[in-house]
């Protein structure tokens, strides 16, 4: 019988990962957004990091492909966004 972690080998699974990956990246954008520190956009960088490396493990694996599409183009989306903040910030 194959081993899983203590978590729900749904949330073990590639296409979950990045799923749950870029919700994280999307919630720390919101809070980048919000409260425009140094720190809160530095914490966003190494999200949006985390969930490229997610998502290209998930590809990797050939899991839900549709999904790994959803998730790179919202990923895309806020990486954009976060462009858009930081131009904000230096004007």
């Amino acid at each position: 019988m194959a081993k899983h972690s203590d978590t729900s080998w749904k949330q073990d699974h590639p296409s979950t990962l990045s799923s749950n990956s870029v919700q994280k990246a999307e919630r720390m954008l919101k809070i980048a957004k919000s409260h425009q520190e140094e720190m809160a956009v530095e914490h966003i960088f190494d999200q949006i990091s985390h969930a490229e490396n997610a998502i290209m493990n998930a590809e990797n694996y050939g899991e839900h492909l549709d999904i790994v599409q959803q998730n790179k183009e919202q990923l895309a989306l806020i990486k954009q966004q976060l462009h858009d903040v930081q131009k904000k910030e230096e004007r």
